[in-house]
């Protein structure tokens, strides 16, 4: 079976959405993109991947109150190797949501969810993850040529 790449306009390669969810669980921190008083905010979050969801603990503040709304948010994350200029970036798209008491309870008991940060009353929150795309740098021989 041979594996075909993708490449979109600028030469990076698409990564599908099984591999963007793998790549996603490579990594320990993410960017949380949401909405704060009608502004852009980005937030460093620890997080684990549940299936197709991600899974952190949230602190009161903003984004406890946008999951408690349900807003659409970004979720990016990211590893890149800056000797070699390869890496990748993943981005998912979903609504941010509380989960509840019982179902954090379970999820506690099977994933280390904790939080870096000493946090009074911590509630786990998460990305249903709607949508995900991803885009991978690769070595300069593997890339298609320009035109081609």
């Amino acid at each position: 079976m041979t594996i075909t790449s993708h490449f979109d306009h600028s030469r990076l390669e698409i990564v599908s959405r099984d591999e963007c969810l793998r790549l996603l669980q490579s990594v320990p921190i993410g960017r949380l993109v949401y909405t704060s008083g009608g502004l852009p905010a980005v937030r460093l979050v620890n997080f684990l991947l549940d299936a197709d969801t991600v899974v952190f603990s949230s602190g009161r503040g903003d984004k406890l109150r946008a999951a408690e709304r349900g807003d659409v948010v970004a979720f990016e994350a990211d590893d890149v190797d800056l000797e070699r200029h390869t890496g990748w970036t993943v981005t998912a798209i979903g609504h941010l949501s509380v989960v509840s008491d019982d179902e954090a309870a379970d999820l506690r008991r099977t994933l280390p969810v904790r939080s870096w940060l000493p946090m009074e009353d911590p509630q786990l929150v998460r990305v249903g993850v709607e949508s995900v795309h991803g885009r991978r740098l690769v070595p300069w021989g593997k890339r298609p040529r320009e035109g081609a």
